[in-house]
């Protein structure tokens, strides 16, 4: 299934509102030119986030998902925020569009996504 991340991130997020997860998404982090007091300001949360953050309203736990498409690949910064909340307990996962129907499942209830 080729899709781009914008739209594979819309049809995960169509995924929790059915089943009940509250979705946050932090876009990635910009910087802009120097502000009032000559500095350098950012937007955006910790860099190598995982871009979405789900957190079940039926018990069903927190999920950090990094979403990619087909083809895309995850940075070295990404990977170790990734193992870092791993090593934490977190639940975590690199999803790509092929796995829409074992996201939904897991989404769902039915059964746990396996990594």
């Amino acid at each position: 299934m080729d899709m781009t991340e914008r739209i594979f991130q819309d049809h995960v997020l169509q995924l929790c509102k059915m089943y009940g997860w509250l979705a946050h998404h932090v876009p990635p982090m910009r910087y802009n030119n120097k502000n009032a007091l000559g500095n350098n300001w950012g937007t955006g949360g910790l860099a190598g986030m995982p871009d979405l953050t789900l957190i079940s309203q039926n018990g069903r736990g927190i999920i950090y998902a990094e979403l990619k498409t087909a083809s895309g690949k995850v940075s070295p910064l990404q990977q170790q925020i990734l193992n870092t909340l791993e090593r934490n307990g977190a639940e975590v996962y690199i999803w790509r569009p092929r796995d829409l129907m074992a996201i939904a499942a897991r989404l769902s209830g039915l059964k746990p996504l396996e990594g």
